[in-house]
């Protein structure tokens, strides 16, 4: 009897022009942690976090001088360089700047896709300028004529890419996908099912204008005049940091408003009972699938993707301070009115989805 070989897995090359764990890291690091049915992961990332915390989970990564901070020419070469030694049946680029690299730079052999996690409607939110805006629309609709398959992170990140970019493909919305098993255990004792009542208010966000978190301190304010045990976290750093500082001050809030600059996520989750984010835009976000998926209540502007994780219950107008106000009281005393992720996809589900965006892209060796 003749035993036939079975053949070797594609390979997929991940591109990532940054190394910190912020933002799209946790999207790497749970597809490198689950792996994508029938395909051999490589990354390409700059030296730094990123990068040892991949080879942690035992992936093969690539380290080069990528990214912004590397500059194009190097970029490119380090990119010609790994499709030469891996030659990737797919090359699959995260972020604006990989995206470029890699339409310029990655050659005619391999597949080429791309996920957007970053894009918004009004585009102040990532573009200061007018003619930085214009630029980069016209730079992404060009490269997406060298793409064959594109993935967004929700519908609504879906529909922007169409109307700015009119990519000639369809995008496939593939939700970032979340196990309902927090990854750490909690820090204090917690009932069976990890729920607990109470109005410790966490923010988990850049200190930058784009949260609003001003208008987070104005809707805590009237929540405290009613709930004077309440208590808020404004977690992170950013620009905007003296000025909330100043206007926690004004609000005569000193003692139960705390900045404490980076913490732990996990950790900050098992001590408070709500999550707010007031943003500008989602696209598809971590913080409230962790915090809705732990049983946290969970408080957010009707933008973006937001609408697609959560319920109207958990969703706010984020200039209507009374209305904040009353939304935060609710998810934090009413276990009822949180959210749950019950149909939301895992992160098991979300890599399948993108095999199949593989296939259905011809992505074969």
């Amino acid at each position: 009897m003749v035993l036939t070989q079975p053949s070797s897995p594609r390979t997929a090359l991940w591109v990532v022009p940054v190394s910190d764990l912020a933002g799209v890291a946790r999207h790497v690091l749970d597809v490198a942690r689950n792996g994508i049915p029938g395909w051999r992961l490589v990354f390409l990332t700059p030296p730094g976090a990123l990068p040892t915390r991949l080879r942690g989970l035992g992936a093969f990564v690539h380290v080069a001088p990528f990214g912004p901070d590397h500059g194009l020419r190097a970029s490119s070469a380090a990119l010609r360089d790994v499709v030469r030694r891996e030659r990737p049946a797919v090359v699959h680029s995260h972020l604006a700047y990989a995206d470029i690299v890699v339409a310029l730079a990655a050659g005619r052999q391999p597949r080429l896709a791309t996920t957007e996690h970053g894009i918004a409607r009004d585009d102040v939110v990532y573009h200061r300028s007018g003619a930085k805006t214009r630029v980069m629309a016209a730079a992404h609709t060009a490269r997406l004529r060298r793409f064959d398959a594109a993935i967004a992170v929700s519908r609504a990140t879906a529909e922007a890419m169409v109307e700015k970019w009119r990519p000639p493909m369809s995008v496939a919305v593939i939700h970032n996908g979340v196990d309902r098993v927090s990854r750490l255990a909690p820090l204090a004792p917690q009932p069976a099912n990890g729920c607990t009542t109470g109005l410790r208010i966490l923010s988990l966000a850049r200190l930058s204008p784009e949260k609003r978190l001003p208008l987070l301190l104005d809707g805590f304010a009237e929540l405290h005049r009613s709930h004077p045990g309440a208590r808020l976290t404004l977690a992170g750093v950013g620009p905007e940091e003296a000025a909330l500082r100043s206007q926690v001050a004004r609000l005569g809030l000193d003692e139960v408003v705390r900045l404490p600059g980076f913490v732990d996520p996990d950790a900050a989750m098992a001590e408070h009972d709500v999550l707010a984010m007031l943003s500008v835009w989602e696209n598809c976000s971590y913080a409230l699938l962790d915090a809705a998926s732990r049983g946290m209540g969970v408080v957010a502007s009707d933008v973006g993707g937001n609408p697609e994780i959560l319920p109207p219950a958990a969703l706010v107008e984020a200039d209507d301070a009374t209305a904040v106000a009353r939304a935060l009281e609710t998810q934090g005393l009413d276990l009822d009115a949180r959210p749950g992720l019950d149909a939301w996809p895992s992160v098991a589900d979300m890599c399948d989805r993108i095999a199949a965006v593989y296939d259905q892209s011809g992505g074969r060796s």
